[in-house]
């Protein structure tokens, strides 16, 4: 079977993940890699770009890198994140990323303040679960609370979101999403200069909340592209 063709994009993807594994297994920073190459002439800006998937290195970079690992080549520049199972057919993962965890639920009438926040825990979470949003910078974490969407998100659930503008949403789209003070998770629909946000759940009790221009309070935080459940 021939090999699948990569991207330029997802290539310096998978440099930029075995990276940032190598650092955490070898308990360093992008600065002591900084200050370990510079010598050989690397600058500060060219390590955070292998870094964060902006640049792809050089061949002889490349090299450079293992050698400073003790690595081989290969370790830098194929991708290592398949899951692999051992012999107690178990699966493990090569991969992961930290990305900030807000350390609250997400539900109709809670008054929180998310962009208030000064700081994140961060939660880690393995690439292969996240797929095409792997390593993504604007991705944040939080759990659900509540039952207005457990038809396909249960109460408790992890949610990811990513923040996007309310022009660049479907209908259909899960967001979350505050009018004041009141944080929901709901599918999000367009009808002319009205917002409706859906609730899909068992429980009937729960209703459309639709808004109309001027969306004064409103404030969309983000789309939902990836939920995890606990099935017990």
């Amino acid at each position: 079977m021939p090999k699948k063709e990569i991207s330029a994009t997802e290539q310096r993807h998978i440099v930029a993940r075995n990276l940032n594994s190598l650092l955490e297994k070898n308990n360093k920073k992008k600065i002591d890699v900084f200050k370990d190459l510079e010598k050989y002439g690397v600058s500060e800006t060219t390590v955070y770009s292998w870094f964060n998937g902006k640049k792809y290195p050089r061949i002889d970079k490349v090299q450079l890198l293992a050698d400073y690992f003790g690595v081989l080549k290969s370790d830098i520049t194929e991708d290592k994140s398949i899951a692999q199972e051992d012999n107690n057919n178990t699966f493990t993962f090569n991969n992961q990323n930290d990305y900030p965890y807000i350390p609250a639920t997400v539900s109709a009438g809670i008054p929180i303040n998310i962009d208030g926040l000064d700081s994140f825990e961060t939660i880690s979470i393995p690439d292969e679960l996240l797929g095409k949003y792997a390593g993504d910078e604007d991705l944040f974490f939080m759990r659900v609370n509540g039952d207005s969407m457990n038809k396909i998100i249960p109460h408790k659930s992890l949610i990811g979101v990513k923040p996007i503008k309310i022009k660049g949403l479907r209908s259909g789209d899960i967001v979350v999403y505050s009018d004041g003070y009141n944080y929901s998770v709901k599918r999000f629909y367009r009808d002319g200069d009205r917002l409706i946000f859906r609730p899909e759940s068992y429980d009937a009790s729960f209703t459309d909340y639709t808004v109309s221009e001027p969306y004064e309070d409103l404030r969309l935080h983000g789309k939902v592209v990836i939920y995890i459940v606990n099935l017990d």
